[in-house]
């Protein structure tokens, strides 16, 4: 017999105008808030606003998502990472 594992999905929200607070857009993306912190630090991750505290809008997270391109080897990542 297969033990069935439950499956959730986590409840984003978004506000009326498309933003996300960071833990919002942590979830969405699939990053923890540090990560993005760091990234928002390189300037390497999603365009954000800074309006006392951080926003993202959901259309810049899926154009970075889709940015970032889809691999198929973790080989490949390194020399992404690389370059």
């Amino acid at each position: 017999m297969i033990d069935q594992i439950p499956t959730s999905t986590p409840s984003i929200t978004v506000y009326p105008d498309g933003r996300m607070d960071t833990c919002n857009a942590s979830l969405y993306i699939g990053l923890s808030e540090k990560t993005m912190a760091m990234q928002r630090c390189n300037g390497t991750g999603p365009k954000f606003v800074k309006r006392g505290r951080i926003f993202y809008f959901r259309e810049d997270l899926d154009t970075w998502l889709n940015a970032q391109g889809r691999l198929t080897s973790t080989a490949q990542a390194s020399q992404m990472a690389a370059a």
